[in-house]
């Protein structure tokens, strides 16, 4: 299935990167437009999380008034949802999203002369054996990469060969080579630049989130109107909730670090742009949607 939706964005890419010719600004434009295709369901999250908190107090109401009947809990919170049109999965359809998004991406970069330039397989193994014959390392990761590479040397060994001019990809970018792995290239400072960019654009992603959970949480605690020992307990689930959600903002960034340092450059060039992008969808969205409650 990725593969399939790796291929499906490699039309795209290789539209962006016929266009303009470099492969950094191709992924650029890349990620604009997907963030933009992605828009609805960006508003739809947005709206999602700010209708389910307010439905919290209803449920936990409910959870209360039938803490000794799960049966009926059960019920009365699933027509809960059902009479504010919600449904209790419709976070779920985000975290999918992203991680058909994170590993479609991942082969993409990976292997962009199988999903970008529509290479043959044959055609890439062959190559991959000329070079191997002569000695040349190839990585069992990215021999594509290794490809793109030795493009010259290849050109010359099969000058008729059409398929081998479109291993000419530019991958330079303001001077960082998109190709470039840093866990292969730890004495390299420029492949720290787009990681450690990234990781900056996390750190604010993840204190803006923050913030604004705080936010909410102050604004529930200036209009509680329960007894002392209600608002201590609904004061300590609202501190769990909110280390439960900073928790999993930190999972997706961790993870995503982890992979940008075993990946080619060109992958966190994408999630810098895609975090950028998101950050300034959060800002935008968010007042928005504030207007019209």
């Amino acid at each position: 299935m990725f593969e399939f939706f790796a291929s499906l964005f490699g039309y795209l890419l290789s539209f962006l990167y016929n266009l303009i010719n470099n492969y950094g600004i191709a992924i650029i434009l890349f990620t604009i437009i997907i963030k933009l295709i992605l828009i609805p369901l960006s508003i739809n999250q947005q709206k999602t999380m700010k209708k389910s908190a307010k439905i919290q107090e209803k449920m936990k109401a409910i959870q209360f008034k039938y803490k000794n009947d799960p049966e009926k809990m059960n019920q009365e919170i699933m027509d809960l949802y059902k009479n504010e049109k919600m449904s209790p999965f419709s976070g779920c359809l985000t975290a999918i999203v992203q991680l058909l998004l994170l590993l479609s991406i991942f082969y993409l970069v990976k292997s962009p002369i199988t999903y970008m330039e529509k290479i043959p397989t044959e055609d890439i193994n062959k190559y991959v054996t000329q070079l191997q014959e002569e000695g040349r390392e190839i990585s069992k990761v990215y021999p594509e990469i290794d490809l793109i590479r030795e493009y010259q040397w290849l050109k010359e060994k099969n000058p008729k060969d059409n398929n081998v001019e479109k291993l000419n990809i530019q991958m330079n970018f303001l001077g960082l080579d998109l190709s470039k792995i840093p866990q292969q290239n730890m004495t390299d400072y420029t492949v720290y630049v787009i990681p450690i960019l990234y990781i900056i654009s996390s750190f604010v992603s993840i204190r803006m989130t923050t913030a604004m959970q705080e936010k909410k949480k102050e604004k529930e605690k200036a209009v509680i109107e329960v007894g002392e020992n209600q608002e201590e307990q609904k004061e300590n689930e609202m501190d769990a909730v909110m280390q439960t959600n900073k928790m999993m903002s930190w999972m997706m960034p961790i993870m995503s670090i982890s992979i940008a340092f075993v990946a080619p450059l060109g992958l966190a060039l994408y999630w810098l742009i895609s975090n950028i992008l998101m950050i300034l969808e959060r800002i935008i969205l968010d007042k928005a949607i504030a207007q019209e409650d």
